[in-house]
């Protein structure tokens, strides 16, 4: 995996034999440092500076410049103390005579020459920021609910910081780049950040927007700059990592590669990107120039005594691409010897969710009782869907909620405000007439009474009257656990939810009006799907594999076919029938539930279970007061 063996510069890296672990010394020319088990590097934990061929690396950089300093200083000294044995002054050198007049145009000159040079210059510059492992506040720890991406880049970390014994006592290349591909807030960035932290090197941050120039071919100039900038840090620190967010913007497919398309101006950057990644074993600039000398020696010595060049040596440099879209990114750039990994970071499941609630949760003043394993159980089961960013931005609006009530921390009733506010809007309160009030609460008291019937896994969140953005009122409910899959019941279950809507208007005021039209197209939705998609209406053909017009939209190509939207339409009524028996033998519960609403306008959690089941209870114990009395 951490071979390329395709890459142009696996053809060429000096090729060693492996060598025996106890030949390996931290004062070795290499830089390598002992590893006594191999397999160190494939497991769970960063290696220790112990271990690690960077902090090697670095550590022989930092000797090589107190060397030069030393240098440096040994010859100003030699120079002052041959002054003071001489007799001669030690002063700051003077300026010729005549130069002082000429001073103010030679400042004008220099201005000018900046003025129209300074541009130029600047617009090829890199746009990178450059962060020191202490600037980061963030590690490895303080990554929660990514196991499984945790682990693999552990490993991919450990390669970068034992890159001279993976190299030379294993054979492999290490990884010059892995890609981060997942949907917005999945922890992408932040893991690249703690993956910095955790190696000790510097972290070269870049937005790919931040390489687009209006000058012709300055944008390529700024990708350059970048990974000469990289280069220079990794040699500097032992190693570099780094980091292009949003790398589709650079590296989106050229013609004829892909379905990104052609851009304008995206090949030629394509073709610079793919360029710099190859980039890792080029000489310094000191290298080149010592290049360049005895160049020019040879030409005057025979073939049999020409001085030979020094190797360069390659710098551990590990970029890391950050993309919400992978699939648009050019071919080349995803083959080894490149982005030669892809680690993909999906939403967090139930248990992950509950280890990023436990970390932000603890992090954020809240009430007492949010620390009750059930209670944050409840928590993450509620939050299906939602990011590690999306998670800590709920608590963030929690506190808000609290702050306007006037505590200090958050609690469940706060929790649930962020949530709907998350998800469906800010409350709008309107002057509803006393007819369409009812009616409203009627509807939706429906929802719920049909959801408590036939929802044996669902979990009744909220249930409002209130207005958020284009619903007048709603009822929340989330799955008791995470599922994966569906089953017909399950998905009949909701499509009768959705009905009970329609059906409590219609036997309570005899008709129905314009609230249930939301309501129909999800149901109609869920059924065209059962009949188009799963096999569940009688028919095995999948319209998702039928190239009509209007392709990907499965709704549509059952709804244009006469028997398929038969089908459909008979799962529609048969929910709304079944959804009209379940309100009409459950009328103490509906009415409980409506009369709730219009005197509290919203129930949240157990307080909709409460209505129901004292609605229960009073009907049990009327019935048996009917009994006794006869």
């Amino acid at each position: 995996m951490g071979t390329s063996l395709g890459s142009d510069s696996c053809n060429n890296r000096l090729v060693r034999y492996p060598r025996s672990p106890s030949s390996v010394t931290a004062d070795s020319d290499d830089g390598s440092v002992p590893v006594s088990d191999l397999a160190t590097l494939g497991q769970g934990d960063v290696l220790g500076s112990a271990l690690a061929d960077v902090a090697a690396a670095r550590e022989q950089a930092r000797r090589r410049r107190l060397r030069g300093l030393t240098a440096v200083v040994a010859v100003v000294a030699a120079w002052l103390w041959s002054r003071a044995l001489s007799g001669g002054s030690v002063g700051w050198p003077t300026l010729p005579e005549g130069a002082i007049a000429l001073l103010p145009a030679l400042v004008l000159v220099g201005i000018l020459g900046l003025a129209l040079l300074g541009p130029l210059l600047a617009a090829g510059r890199s746009p990178h920021v450059l962060y020191r492992p202490s600037e980061i506040d963030v590690g490895l720890d303080d990554v929660v609910g990514a196991g499984i991406v945790k682990d693999e880049v552990v490993r991919t970390l450990n390669l970068f910081l034992a890159y001279k014994t993976f190299r030379e006592r294993m054979g492999g290349t290490p990884r010059r780049a892995i890609l981060f591909e997942g949907p917005p807030g999945t922890g992408k960035t932040y893991m690249a950040k703690a993956m910095a932290a955790e190696a000790g090197v510097p972290y070269l941050f870049v937005s790919s927007s931040a390489f687009q120039s209006m000058y012709y071919g300055q944008t390529n100039r700024k990708i350059r700059s970048y990974f000469r900038a990289l280069r220079a840090a990794a040699r500097k620190e032992g190693g570099a990592i780094g980091f292009i967010e949003e790398i589709d913007a650079i590296g989106g497919a050229r013609s004829g590669m892909g379905a990104g398309g052609q851009r304008d101006g995206v090949a030629g950057v394509v073709n610079e990107l793919l360029i710099q990644l190859q980039s890792f074993d080029e000489p310094t600039r000191a290298a080149r120039v010592a290049g360049w000398g005895i160049d020019v020696v040879n030409r005057f010595l025979p073939a049999s005594g020409q001085l030979s060049k020094r190797r360069p040596t390659g710098a551990n440099v590990l970029v890391v691409g950050a993309t919400n879209r992978a699939s648009d990114l050019d071919p080349a750039l995803v083959r080894p010897g490149r982005f030669d990994r892809t680690i993909h970071f999906a939403l967090p499941g139930r248990g992950d969710r509950r280890e990023i609630i436990d970390y932000y949760l603890d992090r954020k003043a809240h009430a007492p009782d949010l620390d009750d394993p059930a209670c944050r159980a409840s928590l993450a089961a509620m939050t299906a869907g939602y990011s590690p960013v999306m998670i800590e931005h709920l608590f963030d609006e929690a506190l808000v909620w609290a702050l306007r009530r006037g505590a200090r921390a958050l609690d469940w009733h706060d929790l649930q405000q962020a949530k709907m506010t998350e998800e469906i809007g800010l409350r709008q309160p309107v002057e509803y007439t006393d007819e369409e009030r009812r009616r409203i609460a009627t509807h939706e008291a429906g929802h719920a009474t049909v959801a408590y019937l036939v929802g044996k896994d669902r979990k009744l969140e909220v249930l409002s009257i209130v207005k958020r953005r284009d619903a007048l009122g709603l009822l929340a409910h989330s799955d008791l656990e995470e599922r994966f899959t569906k089953t017909r019941s399950e998905i009949v279950a909701r499509i009768q939810i959705a009905m009970g809507g329609m059906v409590a208007e219609e036997v309570w005021f005899g008709e129905a009006g314009t609230g249930p039209a939301g309501d129909l197209a999800a149901a109609t939705d869920a059924a065209a799907h059962m009949v188009g998609a799963l096999g569940m209406g009688g028919s095995l053909v999948s319209w998702e594999a039928a190239a009509v017009t209007g392709a990907g939209n499965t709704t549509a190509k059952v709804l244009a076919d006469e028997a398929s939207r038969a089908a459909v339409n008979a799962l529609l009524d048969d929910a709304k029938v079944v959804a009209e028996r379940l309100v009409r033998a459950n009328r103490h519960v509906l009415e409980a539930l409506r009369d709730a609403l219009l005197e509290r306008e919203e129930l949240v959690g157990d307080e909709i279970l409460e209505v129901i089941r004292a609605a229960e209870d009073a009907v049990i114990d009327l019935r048996g007061e009917h009994c006794h009395t006869k």
